[in-house]
Parts: C-alpha cells; sequence; structure tokens
C-alpha cells in the first residue's frame, strides 16, 4: 500500500520540539509508564532526524524502555536517517496510516508541523484517521511551531478526539500572547477572526496581558502567569495550572476553542 499523505517541505532543526516535548513528558508520562507496549511515533520528522532523536531522549527520562518510530513519506528522508537509528530508534516509510509491524499500536504519535499545508477540510479526517492507530489510552499531539522553537501551539487528542490546545511560548520573546496566533494548528488558524471562540480567547489574553503590565518589572514570567490567573477568573477552562504556566505554557479544554461555525472554502475568481 502506498503511503497516505503527501510530501511536507520538511524544514527541522535541532531543539525545535523541546516545548512539546517537555509538555508530553510532564503530562503524558504516568500513561506511557502503564502503557503494555512504550511505543511512539514521530510522524513527519523531516529532511533530517534530530526530532525523532530527542523525542527518544526526552521520553527516556521518564520510560526507559521507550521506543521510537520515526514515520517520513520521503523515501530519501528515511534513508538519510538510517544512520542515526540504534536501540529503541528506527525509521521507516509511510504516511498517515502509521506502519508499524506485528499490529502494534503506537502509546503516542507527535505530529508537528505535518497539516500545515494541508487544507482545514482536510483536517478532521486526518485527526481521525491518527486517533484510530492509538493503543487503547494512546496520545495524538498535532501543532505547529516557529522553526527555532519559540513559538507552538499544539492540540491533544485521544481515541474519542480533541481534548485540550496548548499555547507555548518563550516569554522573553513575547510582545503580545496573540503573537502566537500565527503558529495555530490547521484547525483554529483561519479561525482568528471575529466570532470565533479562539479569536475571543486570544483577544482577552491580550488584555489580560497589557493588564499585567505592571508584573512585568518582576520577569515576563510573573506577568504571564498574572495573565493566565486572569483569564481562569473571566472562565476560560484551563486545564493546568502555575506549575506549567511557569514554563510559559497555558492549556485550554478544546470545546472551549472549537470552531463556531462549520468550514466554508474560500471563493476564488
Amino acid at each position: 500500500m502506498n503511503p497516505i499523505g503527501t510530501v511536507t517541505r520538511g524544514t527541522t532543526n535541532p531543539n525545535r520540539l523541546r516545548r512539546m516535548d517537555r509538555w508530553i513528558a510532564a503530562t503524558f508520562g504516568a500513561a506511557l509508564r502503564r502503557s503494555g507496549d512504550p511505543v511512539v511515533v514521530d510522524l513527519g520528522y523531516g529532511a533530517a532526524p534530530w526530532t525523532a532523536v530527542e523525542l527518544l531522549t526526552r521520553l527516556r527520562t521518564v520510560r526507559t524502555d521507550t521506543e521510537v518510530v520515526g514515520i517520513e513519506i520521503d523515501p530519501a528522508r528515511v534513508t538519510a536517517a538510517a544512520p542515526y537509528a540504534r536501540e529503541g530508534l528506527r525509521f521507516v516509510r509511510g504516511g498517515f496510516e502509521v506502519p508499524l509491524p506485528a499490529g502494534r499500536r503506537p502509546t503516542l504519535i507527535r505530529a508537528a508541523n505535518v497539516l500545515r499545508q494541508y487544507g482545514e477540510a482536510e483536517v478532521a479526517a486526518v485527526w481521525a484517521r491518527l486517533c484510530d492507530r492509538l493503543a487503547p489510552g494512546g496520545l495524538l499531539v498535532e501543532g505547529t511551531c516557529d522553526e527555532i522553537g519559540r513559538r507552538h501551539v499544539w492540540v491533544a487528542l485521544g481515541p474519542e478526539g480533541p481534548r485540550t490546545v496548548t499555547f507555548a511560548t518563550r516569554l522573553g520573546s513575547l510582545e503580545w500572547p496573540s503573537d502566537l496566533a500565527e503558529r495555530l494548528p490547521k484547525a483554529l488558524i483561519h479561525r482568528n477572526v471575529p466570532g470565533e471562540p479562539v479569536h475571543a480567547f486570544l483577544t482577552e489574553f491580550d488584555r489580560a496581558w497589557a493588564a499585567a503590565a505592571p508584573f512585568g518589572a518582576l520577569g515576563a514570567r510573573q506577568r504571564w502567569i498574572r495573565s493566565v490567573q486572569a483569564l481562569r477568573a473571566a472562565g476560560w477552562p484551563l486545564t493546568d495550572g502555575p506549575a506549567r504556566w511557569r514554563q510559559g505554557e497555558v492549556t485550554v479544554r478544546w470545546d472551549a476553542l472549537a470552531p463556531a461555525r462549520p468550514f466554508v472554502p474560500a471563493q476564488r475568481g
């Protein structure tokens, strides 16, 4: 069977996905330790295998027998990655069908910067296909970041569908929380317009950030924490707390940010 999907640009850099990896290790570590088969997929790792190598290193601090399989649709990228394979790390050709041998199902699939080139109308089907490949209790993490990993937004999904949206940033480089809008995953990036929940969230986040400006004298971290506290007080359903906020993160329930209206393709001509 031919791999399902299309070749991405393949852009990658060392340490690009550190924020996502850090969040996975912290929030999914217990589930990884409970897994009967701790196999993890780095889907669409790109032109170089750095992200898969780093994912293995980070997750093995949580569980020492974790395995990572890097999956790429471009056979040349699989060949280029082969010298980096070692115990617990290998690279195979494939796509959204997530080919693993002997009927294995991954505990975790990470798909970073993969769906950005697809249309919004295609996202739901890809999510469903990937979630169907998960082991019971598994997790799909799908999102987008900038080239050096300063700004990142991702959706976490279980076999039942999307659960949360996480915004993560290097606080020292942040001017406004809404700067993260350019890194929204494909399911949300075209929804940052008036009338959509994600736009309302980022607008209120900017207001909270402005109101917390005096705390900037204590550092960007304190300003971020105060801003996130204001979001919680305003009723936004946050799923994390100060330990994650201090990392420059905030996680919101998906249903609070999900698109309000059906997708309508842009008219041409």
